[in-house]
């Protein structure tokens, strides 16, 4: 008979867990609201990835354009596990500048591969597929900066050791890369963007 290999600690059947450091902290505390916002961010990232390697009906140059910026996110989902255990309070791990500089250096280089005007107005949310799994993926970043902040702001009040603020400046930057990756997805797919209209009414 095969060995399981037990996922059940029934350490949290209480409503309690424990962080890296060995805290004990109730399940309903803002900490596991953002360890578990960043858990959901990493599936969307997944999601993304699989998407960007299996588009069909698409120009084998514009697949492979897109495909190739997989490998940059997996290296994000990477830095997201560690990002979480500092988070946790881990002694061991701490985002590196190295890293947030990568992020806005990739940004940067695919502005500079799309139209020089690439972006003039607003964007409704999607265009195609992939764009609007991108799309989900931003906003899930947002609100993880947004959870991060209160966090920082709820050891800050009791005295805690504080976030350090290149963790929220890399969220806030990831956030920014999502959105320009959803233009250059959009953009190498050859899709017309739906605009916002500002004349339009309710």
């Amino acid at each position: 008979m095969k060995n399981l290999i037990s996922v059940t600690t029934k350490k949290g059947d209480t409503g309690e867990s424990f962080l890296i450091s060995g805290k004990k902290v109730s399940k309903s505390n803002i900490v596991f609201e953002v360890l578990g916002t960043l858990d959901e961010l990493n599936s969307y990232l997944g999601l993304v990835v699989v998407k960007m390697k299996s588009l069909k009906g698409v120009k084998l140059k514009s697949a492979k354009e897109i495909a190739d910026n997989a490998t940059f996110l997996l290296e994000i989902q990477n830095t997201l596990f560690y990002l979480g255990a500092q988070l946790a309070e881990s002694s061991k791990e701490s985002l590196k500048e190295s890293l947030l500089l990568k992020l806005e250096n990739e940004a940067d280089r695919l502005q500079t591969e799309m139209a020089e005007h690439w972006i003039t107005k607003f964007v409704l949310p999607g265009g195609t597929e992939l764009g609007a799994h991108i799309d989900i993926a931003r906003t899930v970043s947002r609100r993880l900066e947004r959870l991060i902040v209160g966090l920082s702001e709820q050891k800050k009040a009791s005295q805690e050791n504080k976030i350090s603020e290149l963790v929220v400046k890399y969220i806030n930057r990831l956030s920014d890369y999502l959105f320009i990756l959803r233009c250059f997805a959009n953009d190498r797919l050859s899709v017309k963007e739906n605009l916002f209209d500002s004349e339009k009414t309710c």
